[in-house]
């Protein structure tokens, strides 16, 4: 089986196993997420990962596991070249592919140029585990040029690659979801992982809060780097999601929201 397939039908699994929940235990009642409004979301979201998969693979066929391989193949990186148990390799390459997505996070929000494009993901004004999906096809190439070059100069194992790929699509679909989950397990599963309500607070329009919570798999970055908000200053229920500066029905566009990053404002 190819690496795209097993990946599809990862990704098919996750997504219908997380919509299904948020339909059965949905965190919060929101006109951006009922309605007319929802699907029109819906639709420029998928249509968006639609586009950038297809961009992804024109521009970077190998993609992130394609370069593992030729890394592997050619003795290319750290651990190509250092002999050590492979499980503790895995798992510390996966950590700090974690860690390299952290950082790219981060930069995307401090640098002027990348935040032109990463904005197009925050101005989503629903909160739900499409808007997991809602990632401009320039971030998405940009981002996995820099996955390759941390891949190539680790000499990340292939399966650990492929792993780390699955579980950052994933927990990506998890900690977006519009999904209640009982406090005391989400206080437990925080010391570990982003739940949806740590993530909620990072697409909060309050600067300070938008400023926080960048991790998408690992919590503890943010700990570590004090980046963390425990929870929103207007509470869930009360805050305002997307970004001040672009508000209104035109943001379920997709055609407005491929333009974003051209947009002077």
């Amino acid at each position: 089986m190819s690496e795209a397939t097993v990946r599809l039908a990862a990704f098919l699994g996750i997504f219908t196993t997380m919509a299904i929940y948020e339909l059965w235990s949905p965190r919060l009642e929101r006109a951006e997420m009922a309605g007319a409004l929802k699907s029109r979301r819906w639709l420029t979201n998928l249509s968006m990962v639609i586009i950038s998969s297809i961009c992804l693979r024109i521009i970077f066929p190998a993609a992130a596991v394609g370069t593992a391989i030729w890394a592997q193949s050619a003795g290319y990186g750290l651990f190509n070249n250092f002999e050590a148990p492979k499980a503790l390799i895995g798992i510390f390459c996966f950590v700090l592919l974690d860690f390299a997505v952290w950082l790219e996070h981060f930069a995307s929000h401090k640098i002027p140029l990348l935040w032109r494009i990463h904005r197009m993901h925050h101005s989503d004004q629903g909160f739900d585990l499409t808007t997991a999906l809602r990632f401009h096809p320039l971030e998405i190439v940009l981002s996995m040029v820099w996955k390759a070059g941390i891949i190539v100069l680790i000499g990340a194992p292939v399966l650990a690659v492929l792993v780390f790929e699955i579980v950052l699509n994933g927990m990506a679909m998890f900690n977006h979801a519009n999904a209640k989950l009982p406090k005391r397990l989400d206080r437990v599963l925080r010391t570990l992982i982003v739940t949806p309500d740590m993530h909620r607070v990072h697409h909060s329009t309050i600067n300070k809060e938008t400023d926080s919570n960048y991790g998408f798999n690992f919590s503890f970055w943010d700990r570590i780097f004090s980046t963390y908000i425990d929870q929103p200053s207007l509470g869930h229920r009360g805050m305002k999601i997307g970004l001040n500066d672009f508000q209104g029905d035109q943001t379920s566009s997709l055609k407005w929201a491929l333009l974003l990053p051209f947009r002077k404002r």
